[in-house]
């Protein structure tokens, strides 16, 4: 009983002190709440006076700049209506300026007028007076101007004669200094060598057994070099060297750069020498094309077909009256330019003509005609423009000058050939004996090739063996010797080898 009553005063206890807890939570809350709406209302006065403080101050600022902008439209108004007053002064000062112009306009219709009345009786009174003169002269003006003038003549017909006569010397005078002032110019800023080209090419050896293998058993080696590649081997007792005897350039610089090549391998036998003549003639193809394309270049020329390139190449391999055919071309182009220059032509065509005009002698041996009229038809199949066709068929006058460059290119040929030097008259004579021996000879049937070898003392032959047989080779022979005689005119004797060779190819597989 005692412990339920204890149980039960501890419950009024815990209840009792709840209820005072929660009283007196409820005592702070509202404690907090009416602190916190005191701060509120403090916030809310002081919001009021700040927005009220930011309102005054922008009524002020507002009222300052309207007065300020009334002022402004006061002095606005007062400068529109000071403009405006000036404009009504000009519209009434052109008003009045316009009323004069028109008057002045109508004064000047008038005397305009007048003078037109007055112009035409001035042509009255003139035509009046011609007409009247003519009846009494009984000539016209025409025939009265004839006879003054022929009595002027016959007056001072002498004084006339002298005047003229001193200015045709004067002028020639000057046109032959500027003349020669031109060309000395021109061969000044242009001085180049004048080395000749000989007609041998000496190649250097290691040591003296090279020699006996280019000679080969009984010669083998040296004839199946000679040959292949048309020219003649001299091996003397000159220590280091062999020397390449030929008046074609083209086969001398074949034959030399098989015979290095054939030192450098070292394996001389007849068959390697056949395949390394043939690679060096490719070998010097390239260089024709190089040489073509680097003249075109120093010449400052671009618009050539690229086959013309290349005959031009070939010139490097020619020479004229001893002097390099390409080399001379180069010159004659520089010295054409720079005449052109002095005497306003036109540089380009020059300068074409100039580098093209002895293209023919780079086909001159191949195809019929003088080197002209090669040069004609090359430049006209690949296309080059006329003009400078025109400038380079005149070079020999054979053809007459049609434009001031083919002058120019006749000039700068004779100026590059004609210094001390350039040429040898005899070199190209004696070329030339070379030539004819060999076109001679190639013109038999059943001849494949010809050489002309010992400084035109010999001419060796090569036929066809399936055309020629070997006792038409020996007829064919004494045909070429009997034909000789007949045609050309050489001191001495010729002698005539005839060549005849079979050679059977067959391929294991």
């Amino acid at each position: 009983m005692s412990t339920l009553i204890v149980i039960l005063i501890g419950v009024l206890v815990l209840l009792l002190g709840v209820g005072i807890g929660y009283y007196l939570r409820v005592i702070v809350a509202l404690g907090k709440r009416k602190s916190i709406e005191i701060d509120i209302k403090q916030m809310l006065v002081g919001a009021k006076e700040e927005a009220q403080k930011i309102t005054d101050e922008a009524k002020n600022k507002a009222e300052k700049r309207l007065a300020e902008l009334k002022e402004e439209e006061k002095k606005h108004e007062v400068e529109f209506k000071e403009t405006e007053k000036r404009l009504i002064k000009k519209d009434e000062f052109l008003d009045v300026r316009q009323v004069e112009i028109n008057k002045e306009a109508e004064n000047i219709k008038l005397k305009v007028d007048e003078i037109k009345k007055i112009q035409e009786k001035v042509v009255g009174l003139e035509t009046e007076k011609m007409a009247e003169l003519e009846r009494v002269a009984k000539l016209s003006v025409d025939e009265a101007k004839e006879e003054l003038m022929r009595d002027i003549e016959k007056k001072y017909e002498e004084d006339i004669l002298i005047r003229i006569q001193k200015l045709e010397n004067s002028n020639e005078e000057k046109l032959d200094r500027r003349a020669k002032d031109i060309l000395a110019t021109s061969i000044q800023r242009l001085a180049s060598s004048t080395a000749s080209e000989l007609m041998t090419t000496i190649v250097s050896i290691p040591n003296n057994e090279i020699k006996g293998k280019v000679i080969g058993k009984e010669g083998r080696n040296i004839r199946a070099f000679e040959r292949a590649s048309g020219v003649e081997l001299i091996v003397d007792d000159t220590p280091g060297s062999i020397i390449i005897s030929s008046f074609d350039p083209i086969r001398r610089q074949v034959a030399r750069l098989a015979l290095e090549n054939l030192i450098l391998d070292g394996r001389i036998q007849p068959a390697k020498i056949e395949e390394l003549v043939e690679k060096a003639k490719e070998e010097i193809n390239k260089i024709i094309k190089e040489k073509g394309e680097q003249a075109v270049y120093e010449c400052g020329i671009f618009n050539f077909d690229p086959r013309i390139v290349a005959i031009i190449g070939r010139l490097y391999f020619r020479t004229s009256y001893g002097q390099n055919v390409l080399q001379h071309s180069i010159e004659m182009a520089h010295i054409a330019g720079m005449i052109a220059e002095e005497l306003g032509a036109d540089v380009a065509i020059a300068k074409a003509g100039a580098l093209v005009h002895d293209i023919g002698k780079a086909l001159d041996h191949e195809v019929q005609g003088t080197h002209i009229e090669i040069g004609m038809r090359i430049l006209q199949k690949f296309g080059a423009d006329e003009r400078i066709i025109t400038a380079m068929k005149s070079h020999h006058e054979d053809h007459p000058y049609e434009t001031i460059e083919s002058v120019i290119v006749q000039t700068a040929d004779a100026i590059s050939g004609g210094r001390p030097g350039a040429r040898r008259d005899s070199v190209e004579n004696y070329l030339k004996r070379l030539q004819e021996l060999e076109a001679l000879v190639n013109g038999f049937t059943g001849v494949e090739k010809s050489y002309a070898l010992q400084a035109g003392r010999e001419i060796r032959i090569f036929v066809t063996p399936e055309k020629v047989s070997d006792a038409e080779a020996k007829i064919i022979a004494h045909d070429i010797a009997v034909k000789i005689e007949q045609e050309l005119k050489y001191p001495g004797e010729i002698k005539v080898t005839m060549i005849r060779e079979t050679r059977i190819i067959e391929y294991a597989r």
